[in-house]
């Protein structure tokens, strides 16, 4: 397809808490298709899902539920705690995400889609910031960070410092992101940054 043709593509990202799921809905609702690089790490680790042989096989059958699903909380346990296993399943799951992630791109682009959002919280780190024209990375105080994924994971304070940890740096990421957006705002400001930069991003498609 003729570069003219394909869709703005703008990679968006941040940390664990950072209410960049909440940021990529609102983006949608601008008129962007959004595709969520969770959402499909979570389809292929579902029932049936290609990546399930492949991690039971690496991590064995403590990772799995009695009626053979797969148990996420105690996999993020392992693979939040040792970079090694993180690595391991990364590199189970990244290809298969981002073969689904090309899928759907060329699905919108072949549907008349302007502009595209890349929700992908590990863009730098897994390369897919090569496909996008631009890239946002939002980012808040950490220690807000934490509120926030303890509030909606129930999970531990050091759980959720295992998980921001186990991420780029806020730094690192901002400082390779075309923009970076402070969340820790009210909604409503933070939303008009984001119409603003995606009306500039709408002059660009």
């Amino acid at each position: 397809m003729p570069a003219s043709e394909r869709p703005y593509v703008i990679g968006l990202t941040g940390s664990s808490g950072s209410g960049k799921t909440e940021a990529a809905r609102y983006l949608e609702s601008l008129g962007a298709a959004r595709f969520d690089a969770d959402e499909v790490s979570r389809a292929v680790t579902a029932p049936g899902g290609p990546a399930l042989p492949a991690i039971r096989e690496t991590f064995g059958d403590g990772v799995f539920n009695p009626d053979g699903t797969l148990n996420r909380r105690a996999l993020g346990d392992i693979v939040f705690a040792s970079a090694p296993h993180r690595r391991a399943l990364e590199a189970i799951i990244h290809p298969l995400v981002q073969r689904t992630m090309l899928e759907r791109m060329d699905q919108a682009a072949e549907a008349g889609a302007r502009i595209v959002i890349l929700d992908v919280p590990l863009l730098f780190e897994t390369g897919m910031d090569a496909l996008c024209d631009e890239t946002w990375a939002l980012y808040v105080d950490r220690e807000m960070q934490i509120s926030r994924i303890v509030a909606r994971d129930g999970v531990t304070r050091e759980q959720a410092e295992a998980r921001i940890d186990s991420m780029m740096s806020t730094d690192e990421r901002n400082a390779r992101a075309t923009c970076a957006v402070n969340t820790d705002q009210p909604v409503e400001k933070t939303r008009q940054v984001l119409a603003q930069l995606y009306r500039q991003a709408e002059k660009k498609a």
